[in-house]
């Protein structure tokens, strides 16, 4: 039986979960995941669980936070003066902007705090800082 290998592309089901066992996504109630093996689609620890897997296994992974999203950073968190900002936004703590830095690159940030006068930020990926939990099952190796 063919086992997926680097440069493979698969089709994975997964179910993603906290230490505490909440469910933040899973592929159960859509379609299967589908990625190219060293591509780098998805994070790094998720890739490497499904090397060597073969079609139809399950398996339980534990990926930490250097091989996730990486560690939280408080550079990323930024308070920003409320004049900056178009005057139709109306920000909510929990509200998932996309903002254009200097660059032009544009990025999501995350309201955290909301006052008359100023917004803070965050740049930092929702599940930084967290060791995640996945429940594997490799569907397809196309």
């Amino acid at each position: 039986m063919a086992q997926a290998k680097q440069g493979d592309t698969v089709q994975v089901h997964y179910t993603g979960k906290l230490g505490d066992g909440t469910v933040f996504d899973t592929s159960r109630e859509r379609y299967p995941l589908q990625f190219n093996i060293g591509k780098g689609a998805v994070i790094a620890g998720f890739e490497q669980a499904v090397v060597g897997m073969n079609v139809g296994e399950s398996k339980t992974v534990t990926i930490p936070v250097d091989q996730a999203y990486g560690q939280r950073r408080e550079d990323m968190v930024v308070t920003m003066d409320r004049s900056q900002l178009p005057v139709d936004l109306n920000p909510s703590v929990g509200q998932r902007l996309e903002m254009t830095q200097a660059d032009d690159q544009n990025i999501l940030v995350t309201v955290t705090a909301v006052t008359d006068r100023t917004m803070t930020l965050d740049a930092n990926h929702p599940l930084s800082g967290k060791e995640l939990i996945f429940d594997l099952e490799l569907v397809k190796i196309l």
